[in-house]
């Protein structure tokens, strides 16, 4: 592991002088300014702006646990059992209707999203459900086909400043649909996004209920990470994004998850270089933790962050990412959300009490060689260090970890259509090998995953 450090250190210092001879990525600040243009003023009406389109999505993925059974099953006498597999197969659709913006100095348009799920695997053994890939039963059978209302909005906007009330998809770093399923998850409540400045935006919103990917009804949050499964009844952000530089993005957030945690949030992303000859990409996420209110999480002090360093040339990036948990609990998100932006976020999240973690990938592109679309990656991964005996809480399992460790490794490819009647069709395989020691959480297991999304256009 020192010398995956040192070697990854090497790698980054010496780019610099090969970046130094390149055509460099262009460092020039950018002086804030207000735009000079309005999207209302573009408006063109509520029916002639009106959309309708969606994607249809095949999920597949196929575990199996490589120690001990990971899972388990109901069978029909209703007795619990283990198994060392599971496979989930499900047929995701979603139908998307937007309306356009009334013209005038404020307009108004509407949102709906129909989400309908098919599960293809319904063997109660091979699901091993319930879980968040197929919608079962308590008792795992699995549900052939269902429906639900994934956005539902109203949306009024001011210049380049928009409210959207309702059931609706965000992307903060706190706050963030994911998409790693066959359906994503959606959240209920207000937001405004303002872009009234060329090179900095602002972000507010509260929200009191997820959809998640894998249930029909709207659920309370509650954390990823939590042994007791406590609830809240709100999660509030706040955040900007700035560009002060043309090769430097910033953000800065602050979230409150009622009773659970204030969190607070920087993240900053700089290019130095020509990626035709070398460019060096840098990027920093960082998050502080603490409690607050009646502390249903207990008490909280955690400081996470990650530092990613990586080196393009043409077709190839080579990137290094060191991450690192300083807390005596897990760094911990909204369950249901995607609100982890740390780089070595992966099949584990690499993010124990204490944990330290360094990940080492590599991105093919095969544009350069004539097939744009089409990428391969590799990566390897290692988290060490991980200590919970010092917690005092009660809201983590994790006082037995005491220098837990694990590896992860994985392998990928995708492609994207580039033109014709199925653009932007996409298809990903990926194989993941993850190995831990006995008490670290993840566990030892092996997940195949071929996951294919064609987008369509009606009207």
């Amino acid at each position: 592991m020192r010398l995956f450090t040192l070697t990854a250190l090497a790698l980054s210092i010496g780019s610099f002088s090969a970046v130094a001879q390149a055509d460099p990525q262009s460092q020039q600040y950018l002086p804030l300014s207000l735009k000079t243009t309005s999207e209302q003023d573009q408006a063109t009406g509520f029916v002639e702006g009106q959309s309708l389109s969606g994607s249809t999505r095949n999920w597949y993925a196929h575990e199996r646990a490589t120690r001990a059974p990971l899972w388990k099953y109901y069978k029909g006498d209703g007795t619990r059992h283990d198994t060392h597999s599971r496979n989930n197969w499900v047929q995701g659709s979603i139908l998307n209707y937007s309306s356009g913006f009334t013209q005038g100095t404020i307009g108004f348009a509407v949102e709906a999203a129909g989400y309908n799920a098919i599960a293809l695997e319904q063997g109660r053994a091979a699901i091993a459900g319930p879980n968040n890939r197929t919608l079962t039963h308590s008792d795992g059978d699995p549900i052939g086909q269902w429906s639900k209302m994934g956005l539902a909005n109203v949306k009024a906007r001011l210049s380049n400043t928009t409210l959207t009330v309702g059931r609706q998809s965000v992307d903060t770093p706190m706050i963030a649909y994911i998409g790693n399923r066959a359906l994503p998850s959606s959240f209920q409540g207000a937001f405004v996004h303002s872009a009234e400045f060329d090179n900095l935006s602002i972000d507010l919103g509260t929200f009191d209920r997820v959809s998640p990917r894998t249930e029909q009804s709207l659920s309370k949050f509650r954390s990823e990470y939590s042994a007791t499964g406590v609830e809240t009844d709100r999660a509030s952000t706040a955040g900007v994004n700035y560009q002060p530089f043309k090769s430097l993005t910033t953000s800065l957030y602050t979230t409150h998850v009622e009773d659970f945690w204030n969190q607070y949030y920087f993240g900053a992303s700089h290019v130095l270089g020509d990626s035709a000859v070398l460019a060096l990409t840098t990027g920093l996420n960082y998050y502080k933790t603490v409690d607050t209110g009646s502390k249903k999480m207990g008490d909280i002090d955690n400081d996470t962050y990650s530092l990613s360093l990586g080196l393009t040339h043409q077709a190839h990036t080579l990137t290094a990412s060191w991450q690192q948990v300083n807390g005596n609990e897990y760094f911990d998100y909204l369950h249901e959300t995607n609100g982890i932006f740390l780089a070595n976020s992966l099949l584990s999240d690499f993010n124990g009490p204490n944990e330290k973690s360094l990940q080492l990938s590599y991105v093919l592109n095969m544009a350069p060689y004539g097939v744009p679309g089409l990428k391969f990656n590799l990566y390897n991964a290692r988290g060490w260090g991980i200590d919970g005996t010092h917690y005092r809480g009660t809201a983590y399992d994790v006082n037995g970890l005491d220098g837990e460790t694990h590896y992860e490794w994985g392998i990928g490819t995708s492609y994207a259509v580039q033109s014709g009647p199925l653009k932007d069709t996409s298809i990903r395989a990926t194989y993941t090998a993850h190995r831990a020691s006995k008490a670290q959480g993840d566990g030892s297991l092996d997940e195949f995953r071929l996951v294919t999304t064609i987008p369509f256009n009606i009207l």
